[in-house]
C-alpha cells in the first residue's frame, strides 16, 4: 500500500544532482505528488553520472524514484508562463539554482506568491539566500571543508578528509524536507506560505555539536582523532584477530561491565587513571593497549558477541556488502527496496529511514524517464491536447 500521509500536497521539483532530489524523494516516498521538472537538452546532470546499468544512471534512478517527470524549457516565455499556471495549483515549489536565477527566469517567490499566496518555495543553495557568501557556488565538497567538518575528520597527525558520502547535500535535502513541512503545517495556521531557505554550510555546522563548545572552553582547535569521540572513552575502534570492531562506552556503569564481565580486570574501573570519563579521556592511549591485548585473541564475531553479551554496545564495522545482506537492516528495516526499472531492470534503491508506523513510505514507481509523463501532467494542469504538446516540442518548450 502506498504511503498517504502526503497525498493532498503537490510538488514542483526543479532541482538535479543530489540535496534537492533527495529532498523531493522524502516528500514523494511519503506520498507527495512529486513533478520533476526538467530541462528539455538532457535534463538532471545525474542521468549521466555512473554508476550505469543498462545505460542507465542508478545515481538518478535512486534519489528519483516515486517521482513523474516533464521537460520544460524556463527561458522561453511560453515555458515561464506554463510553469506559472502549474504554480498555481501547486503546494511547494523546490529549486536548488544558485541564489538570484530564478529571479533572472522571471519565476523566484516575488513572482510565484502573487501567483499563488500560499506557496511555499523551497530553495538549497550553497550559502543560502543572504550574507557575504551567497552568490559562491557550493557542493558538498565546499560544504564540509568551510563548515569546520573535515578539520575533525580523519586520523590523528593526518591531513583533512572528507567524509564517505555526501553528507553535506544529504543534510541539506532533509532539513529542507523539516522545512517545507513546517511551513506547511504554519500555512494551515495562516493561510501563508513563505521561503524556505537552505544551505549546505549551515546544515554541517549545526553537525558540529561540542566540537564548537570545546572550543570556547579553552580556545584549543579540536584535533581529528580517528575513531576515538572527544567525550567518551573507551569509544573507539579496536583490533581483533581478523580485523577491526567498535565499542562504545558512554559511562562509568557501561566501562565497568566491561572491566568485570569481558576484560576479567574489575579493578581497571577503581584505578584513578580511568574512574572517570574525563580520566579515560586523558589516558585512552594506555586504556585502548588493555583492551587490545584482550580483543587480539579473539574473532570480529567473538568479541563483539561477548561485549554485547555482558551489555555493553560494540558492532563490527560493515561494508556495503555486509550492509545490504544483513538481516536487521536490509530485512526487517527494508532500507533497500527491490526495484524494477524498465530499462535497467532490477535494481535495488536505498529505503527510506523515516518509519510512519500507519503509513510507511514506499516505492510506487521508479524514476522516470526524460518527459515521460509530459501528456500526463499538461494533460491534466494545464488540459493540453496532443496537438499541443507536439507544437511544444517543436518549438523546444518542453
Amino acid at each position: 500500500m502506498a504511503s498517504n500521509a502526503l497525498s493532498n500536497i503537490t510538488v514542483l521539483d526543479l532541482t538535479r544532482v543530489m540535496a534537492g532530489p533527495y529532498c523531493t524523494m522524502f516528500l514523494a516516498d511519503l506520498g507527495a505528488n512529486v513533478i520533476k521538472i526538467e530541462n528539455p537538452k538532457g535534463g538532471d546532470d545525474t542521468r549521466v553520472f555512473p554508476p550505469f546499468k543498462n545505460g542507465q544512471s542508478l545515481y538518478f534512478a535512486n534519489i528519483n524514484r516515486n517521482k513523474k517527470g516533464i521537460t520544460l524549457n524556463l527561458k522561453a516565455e511560453e515555458g515561464k508562463q506554463m510553469f506559472l499556471e502549474m504554480v498555481k495549483k501547486a503546494d511547494v515549489v523546490v529549486e536548488n539554482y544558485r541564489p538570484g536565477v530564478m529571479d533572472k527566469l522571471g519565476v523566484g517567490y516575488d513572482t510565484l506568491k502573487e501567483v499563488n499566496p500560499g506557496i511555499v518555495y523551497a530553495a538549497i543553495s550553497g550559502f543560502g539566500s543572504y550574507g557575504p557568501y551567497f552568490k559562491r557556488p557550493g557542493y558538498d565538497i565546499i560544504a564540509q571543508a568551510m563548515s569546520g567538518l573535515m578539520s575533525l575528520t580523519g586520523v590523528e597527525g593526518g591531513g583533512p578528509l572528507r567524509t564517505g558520502s555526501a553528507i553535506g547535500d544529504l543534510v541539506a535535502g532533509q532539513n529542507c524536507t523539516i522545512g517545507i513541512l513546517a511551513a506547511l503545517n504554519a500555512r494551515n495556521l495562516t493561510g501563508k506560505g513563505q521561503r524556505v531557505d537552505i544551505a549546505l554550510v549551515d546544515g554541517l555546522v549545526s553537525f558540529l555539536e561540542n566540537n564548537t563548545l570545546r572550543y570556547q572552553v579553552n580556545g584549543v582547535q579540536p584535533e581529528r582523532m580517528g575513531n576515538r569521540y572527544p567525550s567518551a572513552a573507551p569509544y573507539d575502534s579496536f583490533k581483533a584477530s581478523d580485523g577491526e570492531f567498535v565499542i562504545g562506552c558512554g559511562n562509568n556503569k557501561l566501562f565497568t561491565l566491561l572491566c568485570e564481565q569481558v576484560l576479567n580486570q574489575p579493578e581497571l574501573p577503581l584505578d584513578p587513571k580511568y574512574d572517570s570519563v574525563a580520566h579515560r579521556l586523558e589516558n585512552q592511549a594506555e586504556l585502548k593497549k588493555i583492551i587490545e591485548a584482550w580483543s587480539a585473541n579473539h574473532t570480529i564475531e567473538d568479541a563483539v558477541s561477548l561485549i554485547l553479551g555482558a551489555g555493553v554496545p560494540a558492532a563490527p564495522i560493515y561494508n556495503i556488502k555486509a550492509v545490504m545482506e544483513n538481516e536487521h537492516i536490509a530485512g526487517a528495516r527494508e532500507m533497500f527496496l527491490d526495484c524494477d526499472h524498465p530499462v535497467a531492470g532490477k535494481i535495488k534503491v536505498n529505503g527510506n529511514p523515516v518509519k510512519l508506523m500507519d503509513d510507511m513510505p514506499t516505492l510506487k514507481a521508479p524514476a522516470p524517464e526524460l518527459g515521460q509523463h509530459n501528456a500526463e501532467i499538461y494533460g491534466e494542469l494545464l488540459g493540453l491536447s496532443e496537438e499541443d504538446l507536439a507544437r511544444l516540442k517543436e518549438a523546444a518548450v518542453i
